[in-house]
């Protein structure tokens, strides 16, 4: 684990463990939820990632003498309190559903069960690795599923923001659903394909493109996909595709693999090139096209008719570039007091940022043919619901309807206790096969990439009233010492 990993802290979470330190509550053992507010695109569910990256994390968080010396200097802190984070590592529990998951808003996706100090430190960290592939891996999916079963490729880890954003997000690609990526340290890193072929520099780089392609062909005479948009598309660059596939590829023994398009009017010039290469005799060449793809212009594309056989996508993915930003967040739901957990509640004028209390875990009711119906965020105390369940929206409480046929399964495990990981980690392999797998639990109208039919999670009785029960104290609390304000007025009056 790199020590700069150690550091990546908010700085309030140091001066908020002092505090606790000095109230004698280092021991104290808190509970907080980590969970996001809002689909990004509009979408009706997400794809969770970083959840395995943040049990690693976990597993090797220490402070390093260097990290104590640098906090030391800052003259903020007290030597206690130093020599206590020295020594200390993360000795709680995690609660959280896979890597791959489909997740709606507001349900506890990770929980974190430990002494208040260790539990603070870690949230920037662990936000960090929750909010960046959870916000890559859903975008790739939706990207593969506008390809309608193309390959996508992932092409965008010179326009990624950072070294760590380029690898982990090509990772992150990958697994939910990309075949492959042009970031050579990813496929080294956790054995996923890498793609590529060449620039335009290669093509400029020969006296001309003709002898670029034959250069290459000779090179990589199983896999020659030349890339034919340098000068002009449809005058040069196909013909000498062609001419090379002829003259050089067809004595080998061998055939013309692919082209790929990167500018101009791409379902134009693809029906176009397919046209020429089907009189050529090179109907089993494929046409990939690149240039700022995303779900939306892919497809568009195929709803042309555009004979494209796959996608390279490059920032559009690695940045999630029409909403660049998950929101996930981390929130403190319960304290223990006299040996128990008391529900905490955080209060908000916004509706939207009023939390939902207490140790929870999340039960998902699935129909007869394995679809999800919904979540139902209930207390980790709660059997398993069975009857009649009347399901209501945490939003808008006068929605409601009532099933009685549902399987209910537990979704969230046990990663973590006292500091182990007592989990077996999936392959990237693994993963991605997971994500379809969850892909295939939701209703076709929740797939939609447009005006999608969202799946809003229900409480459990038990947690409603619970939730009810802090808000109406608070409120309570609230009235009264406006009453005292009021009453301290007029004795001084």
């Amino acid at each position: 684990m790199n020590k700069e990993n150690n550091m990546l802290i908010d700085f309030y979470e140091l001066t908020m463990g002092q505090a606790y330190f000095n109230q004698g509550m280092k021991d104290k053992k808190a509970c907080f939820d980590e969970f996001y507010r809002r689909n990004p695109d509009k979408a009706a569910f997400s794809l969770v990632g970083g959840i395995e990256d943040a049990i690693r994390f976990l597993q090797d968080f220490k402070f390093s003498k260097e990290e104590i010396l640098y906090l030391r200097s800052l003259n903020c802190f007290t030597d206690d309190y130093l020599d206590y984070l020295a020594q200390m590592r993360f000795t709680g529990d995690v609660y959280a559903v896979e890597d791959g998951t489909a997740v709606f808003p507001n349900e506890p996706v990770l929980t974190i069960v430990a002494p208040i100090i260790e539990a603070q430190i870690i949230e920037t960290k662990l936000l960090t690795y929750f909010n960046h592939s959870s916000l890559v891996t859903s975008k790739a999916s939706r990207i593969a599923r506008a390809a309608q079963g193309r390959p996508v490729m992932e092409f965008g880890t010179r326009r990624a923001h950072g070294r760590d954003a380029a690898n982990i997000g090509a990772l992150d690609a990958y697994i939910g659903g990309a075949v492959g990526t042009a970031c050579t340290m990813t496929g080294m890193q956790y054995g996923i394909p890498v793609l590529g072929t060449m620039a335009h520099s290669f093509v400029q780089s020969f006296s001309n493109e003709y002898e670029a392609f034959k250069a290459y062909a000779k090179s990589f005479p199983n896999n020659a996909t030349f890339l034919v948009d340098t000068y002009d598309t449809l005058e040069s660059g196909i013909p000498n595709a062609i001419r090379v596939a002829k003259e050089v590829l067809e004595p080998m023994g061998k055939t013309l693999a692919g082209i790929r398009i990167d500018s101009g009017d791409l379902a134009k010039l693809s029906k176009q090139a397919r046209r020429m290469l089907d009189k050529a005799g090179l109907t089993g060449a494929k046409i990939c096209v690149s240039n700022s793809l995303d779900e939306y212009v892919i497809t568009s594309l195929l709803e042309q008719g555009a004979p494209i056989d796959s996608f390279g996508v490059g920032e559009n993915l690695i940045t999630a570039k029409s909403e660049p930003v998950f929101g996930g967040v981390y929130k403190l739901v319960a304290l223990e007091e006299y040996g128990k957990f008391m529900p905490k509640i955080k209060i908000s004028d916004n509706i939207e940022k009023v939390t939902n209390p207490g140790f929870k875990d999340i039960v998902r009711l699935y129909d007869k043919d394995g679809k999800i119906i919904t979540d139902m965020v209930q207390l980790q105390d709660e059997e398993l619901p069975s009857g009649n369940i009347k399901l209501k929206d945490p939003a808008s409480t006068w929605k409601y309807k009532t099933i009685s046929e549902y399987t209910p399964v537990k979704i969230r495990k046990k990663m973590m206790e006292n500091g182990k990981v007592i989990v077996d980690f999936k392959t990237p392999q693994e993963k991605r096969a997971y994500v379809q797998e969850e892909l295939d639990s939701l209703r076709e109208e929740s797939l939609r990439l447009t005006n999608a039919q969202t799946i809003s999670i229900s409480l459990s009785p038990k947690l409603e009233v619970l939730k009810d029960r802090l808000l109406a104290e608070h409120n309570k609390g609230k009235r009264i010492e406006q009453n005292t304000e009021v009453f301290n007025l007029d004795e001084l009056f």
